[in-house]
């Protein structure tokens, strides 16, 4: 949603660690993020090692400990940084959410969706990591707040509405996200064990549908 409090701007990820002034060092940078993005989609959390990350990028360890202290460091930075491209990609730019609420939606739904699909494998190691260190779990608990908190925040100040039938708007949000998170984990995290493959626009038009009805129907 367009409506945003300047609490819910703030990121979530201030332990990122700070990108090399120089362009060398910057791609470097990016090119450790890269190969490291694909291991923990091949491997998981649990299994990657950082001498894999080593040998992937064509950098020695010592380099590599330059960029990044460790493999929680590691991770939270990849995480951090696909997270602030969904969170912006679920942004809905472009539609009124105070005048065209469901295209609004739809488009915040689209946008959160195909950048889900795109880091699936990421996103399942980190659902992985979050089951045995709570830090991981913490992050993912911030991530899914934050979204939380913009929509709340745009039901609010965009249609007025603070309730449900009785029932506080964030528990309704918050139950909307679950719905739209164990979509994205069923059917794409976990694509490889569906019957038939479920698209992005597929996805996006049916818990559009839901999240409509929920607040407007």
């Amino acid at each position: 949603m367009q409506a945003s409090s300047r609490k819910e701007n703030q990121s979530i990820f201030p332990q990122i660690t700070i990108s090399p002034q120089t362009i060398k060092g910057q791609r470097t940078r990016s090119n450790i993020l890269n190969c490291a993005r694909k291991i923990f989609g091949r491997v998981g959390y649990v299994t990657l090692r950082m001498s894999d990350v080593a040998k992937e990028s064509g950098v020695s360890m010592g380099a590599l400990y330059r960029y990044f202290k460790n493999k929680d460091d590691l991770f939270i930075n990849l995480i951090g940084d696909i997270h602030e491209k969904m969170y912006l990609a679920s942004r809905a730019q472009g539609y009124d959410f105070a005048t065209v609420p469901f295209q609004a939606l739809l488009a915040a739904n689209r946008g959160y969706l195909a950048h889900y699909h795109e880091n699936r494998d990421v996103i399942r190691a980190l659902i992985e990591a979050g089951t045995v260190d709570t830090r991981f779990r913490d992050v993912w608990w911030q991530m899914r707040t934050r979204h939380v908190d913009r929509f709340v925040f745009a039901l609010k100040t965009s249609h007025g509405i603070e309730s449900v039938d009785g029932v506080p708007a964030r528990t309704v949000v918050e139950s909307m996200a679950s719905l739209v998170e164990q979509c994205a984990y069923t059917w794409f995290a976990q694509e490889a064990l569906n019957a038939e493959k479920i698209t992005v626009e597929t996805a996006s038009q049916v818990v559009t549908r839901i999240w409509y009805r929920t607040f407007f129907d």
